[in-house]
């Protein structure tokens, strides 16, 4: 989720200032309450950013709860190299995945590995809440796709 957190400037489970991000420390053990989330607001949502930065084996972690007002999204389907899941926790909705549409409902989880296009669209009449954990692994470079189709040009 490229836009969910990309204005944040955290590196640990609390806001702190730049330095915190400069000093690059790992997030630790700890509980966040809702209450006490980054608050990121959007058109027709807002995203609860719980936890941000890196782990011990991660970076680029973010761990938050989007809630999305009724027939919209956080924003378009979209692409990233870190692996995601989304799980529902309340409303229905559709999801995106490469492209297919599927039904989403309370209870449903989704899988995303690198690169693949993805998005979760509120077609109810209630906010929907979705609940999501993202990270890339430190020791796995994880490259985007070649296009095969533009090697087969040269």
């Amino acid at each position: 989720m490229v836009s969910a957190c990309s204005s944040l400037n955290i590196a640990t489970n609390t806001l702190e200032d730049d330095s915190a991000t400069a000093s690059n420390k790992n997030i630790q053990s700890g509980i966040i309450s809702f209450e006490n989330t980054h608050k990121t607001p959007y058109e027709a949502s807002v995203f609860h950013t719980y936890f941000y930065g890196e782990t011990i084996g991660t970076k680029d972690t973010i761990v938050g709860l989007a809630v999305i007002e009724a027939n919209n999204e956080i924003h378009p389907p979209h692409q990233h190299a870190e692996e995601e899941y989304l799980y529902i926790v309340e409303g229905s909705g559709e999801w995106t995945l490469n492209g297919v549409k599927t039904p989403a409902k309370k209870g449903d989880v989704l899988y995303v590995a690198p690169w693949d296009v993805h998005g979760i669209f509120n077609t109810g009449n209630v906010p929907m809440k979705f609940f999501i954990t993202r990270a890339s692994s430190k020791g796995v470079e994880i490259k985007a796709p070649i296009d095969s189709s533009a090697a087969d040009k040269k």
